[in-house]
């Protein structure tokens, strides 16, 4: 039920005292009746002011339509639409080339402190010579012949005069103060790819990005945030296992510990 309330404005003067009394539906006017004249005047100077909570159906007729732009932006997005959705980060993780490598040979870099020289075998016709800043945290005895992860389609990078083609892959604590080289299992081949997941899960892993497309889309810098190790020094990311077809990608004793 709609309410409304309305007044109508008559004209006063102080020989004619008017009193409206409004209620809900209806309007009643005590008053004397106006003379001719003052009726005359009356019927140009009056007005009808009223407020309902539903428009009448005359109103509703005649209301202008809402403007195009506004029904626009009321419509929900249409299903199947032609946006793609974001990637996810397991998906972009499938990008990377991820391998087993093995250290044929290591030394110490002749013009970086801090940096080692290592060629890798990642299951090509020739090692990968890679750098690597492990110099304050891994005795070089460690390293030779040591099984490694290489992150490998990251675009070459020149490290003080000698081009480094890859990453060797580390996890650290929150102070970096500790750094311990990611080991695949005993029995993994060099070259073999890694992946994250289920066993059954190494079958269904994307071809890999080119470095050019890892250094354009900023692949490594979305994924490694999701990098880490379990209190069993498994590393994963966010809870996917990292292995090779002989078992989890392990660190030596880092729990909790990022990985880069």
């Amino acid at each position: 039920m709609a309410f409304a309330s309305c007044a109508r404005l008559l004209p006063s003067s102080p020989s004619t005292p008017a009193l409206v009394r409004a209620r809900a539906g209806a309007v009643s006017f005590l008053a004397p009746p106006p003379s001719p004249s003052a009726a005359a005047r009356s019927s140009r100077n009056l007005a009808l002011f009223c407020s309902s909570s539903t428009p009448s159906p005359t109103e509703a007729a005649v209301a202008p339509p809402p403007p195009q732009a506004a029904v626009e932006e009321t419509k929900p997005p249409a299903p199947g639409g032609d946006e793609k959705a974001e990637p996810t980060v397991e998906e972009l993780a499938g990008l990377l080339d991820i391998r087993v490598g093995r250290v044929v040979k290591a030394w110490r870099h002749p013009e970086a402190d801090t940096l080692y020289v290592e060629e890798v075998d990642v299951g090509e016709a020739e090692p990968r010579t890679i750098c690597s800043g492990l110099v304050n945290f891994l005795p070089i005895e460690e390293l030779q012949d040591s099984s490694v992860i290489v992150l490998a389609n990251l675009k070459p990078r020149n490290m003080r005069g000698i081009k480094s083609n890859g990453m060797l892959m580390a996890a650290s604590d929150a102070s970096h103060e500790n750094v311990e080289l990611l080991n695949p299992p005993e029995g993994s081949v060099p070259g073999e790819r890694v992946w994250f997941g289920s066993e059954e899960e190494k079958d269904r892993q994307s071809d890999p990005a080119s470095p050019n497309q890892v250094q354009k889309k900023k692949i490594w810098e979305f994924v490694q945030p999701h990098l880490k190790t379990t209190d069993n020094c498994v590393a994963v990311l966010s809870e996917h296992t990292m292995r090779t077809s002989a078992g989890p990608v392990l660190c030596k004793s880092l729990k909790g510990a990022r990985v880069s």
